[in-house]
Parts: structure tokens; sequence; C-alpha cells
């Protein structure tokens, strides 16, 4: 089964992270990542900032994206919109995000239509969010270390979920 992901990046703080996670996501065949939050996302043609900003962080972005920021779809938008949106289509929302109800990636069974929601580096993703969404899954951990950097975690969920048969 061909798998319809998309990623949204809610309160990512490090253009680096973002750029290494559009890069992912174009390795994984993400159908569009959702900018949302204070998330840095490069420039566009109706951007509203200023123009030595843009300039500046679509820079920062291609540094690690290395041109994904042109060949993944994205969109910034505001969270609340985005996950209606996404559930008004059909997309079961997913954080990945350590919780009490969190559910071991390996235990995980994605469906057909999948937006896995990313959140803060140190804060990750706060209650608010997580009730609005469908599941939440979490990256066991093997050292001394709490979490995977955020950039590294997506390309572990995006990984399951797209080769779990």
């Amino acid at each position: 089964m061909q798998r319809k992901i998309v990623v949204i990046a809610h309160n990512i703080r490090s253009t680096h992270n973002v750029g290494s996670i559009l890069r992912t996501c174009d390795g994984f065949g993400v159908v569009k990542v959702y900018f949302t939050g204070y998330t840095p996302c490069p420039g566009s043609e109706k951007d509203e900032r200023l123009p030595h900003l843009v300039e500046k962080i679509t820079k920062q972005i291609h540094k690690t994206a290395l041109g994904a920021e042109q060949t993944v779809k994205w969109e910034k938008g505001e969270i609340s919109e985005v996950i209606s949106k996404l559930k008004e289509q059909q997309f079961s929302i997913v954080a990945l995000e350590q919780s009490s109800i969190s559910v071991n990636l390996a235990d995980y069974r994605p469906t057909k239509k999948i937006a896995l929601l990313l959140g803060e580096e140190v804060a990750g993703v706060n209650q608010d969010l997580l009730n609005l969404c469908d599941q939440t899954i979490e990256i066991p951990m093997l050292g001394d270390k709490e979490s995977f950097n955020v950039s590294v975690a997506v390309g572990i969920a995006l990984y399951h979920t797209r080769f779990w048969n």
C-alpha cells in the first residue's frame, strides 16, 4: 500500500533542523510539509517578510536541505487550521512525542493517510496539540539521552511509516 504522508513541523527553532527535515521528507516521498508556529520556512513568491530576512533564512535552510526546499511541497500555516484541514481530508494526525499514552514506534500500525506532527526541539508537542491528535508514537531510547534530535527522529519515524507492511 502506498501511504500518503505529510509532516507538520510545529515550532521548530533551528533552520538547520528545518533543512534536514525537508531533505529527509524528500527521501521518503512525503507529499507536503506544513510549517506552523515559529518554524522558519524558505522564501516564496508571496512572502511578506523583509527581503534580507528571507534571504538569510532560505540560505540557512538550504545548507542542510541541499535543494529539497525546492523539491518538497511546503506551506506555511496556522496549526489548528492545518490539523482541521487534514482531518477533513481523512488524515490520521500522529504526534511524535514521548508521553504516558505514546505507542512504541515498533508497535505502531500506520494508516493509509498520515500527518506526522513534530514539536519543539526541547519541549516537544504540547498537551493542547496532543489532544487534537489521533495517536501519539515514540521512539524507544536505549542510551542515556532522553530523545533524538527532531530531524533524526523524523527520519526514523518516516522509515517505519513508509515501509511498514
